[in-house]
């Protein structure tokens, strides 16, 4: 499950750095492919930045609500960009964005627990956990 975590992270986190920085300065394919989908070029940097963000926010440790929104927002964009290209009848233009969209589920899937955003009760026996790991006291806290 680890190793699945890992992999699928390092593929997410990679595409959203690329395509990120390849959106920011408008490179192609893929503002071309934006262009030619009908959208405007200014919402090319607009993503790049969000994808940036992204990236970011998924590598780094810790920040669980953020990586929701981060999951949330690379799912949101890989399918309208598969949506976009069915739409437009560019059927082999929904390949890649539906494969990233199925590595960043798997990456959000199967997270560790330190990555995840959980419930009130289980970030108290979180807290427990590691307090006792440390050797922390309760009189101590």
């Amino acid at each position: 499950m680890r190793r699945t975590y890992w992999a699928t992270t390092a593929i997410v986190v990679g595409e959203c750095a690329v395509g990120g920085t390849m959106d920011l300065f408008r490179m192609a394919p893929f503002y071309p492919m934006l262009i030619d989908l009908g959208y405007p070029g200014y919402l090319s940097p607009i993503l790049g930045g969000a994808k940036l963000a992204a990236a970011v926010v998924i590598a780094v440790p810790g920040l669980p609500r953020l990586k929701e929104w981060a999951y949330a927002g690379v799912l949101i964009n890989m399918l309208g960009a598969a949506a976009s290209n069915g739409a437009a009848h560019q059927y082999s233009g929904m390949v890649a964005p539906t494969a990233f969209a199925v590595l960043a589920l798997a990456s959000w899937a199967t997270r560790p627990r330190s990555r995840k955003l959980l419930p009130a009760e289980a970030r108290s026996e979180a807290a427990e956990e590691l307090a006792a790991a440390y050797g922390v006291q309760e009189h101590d806290r």
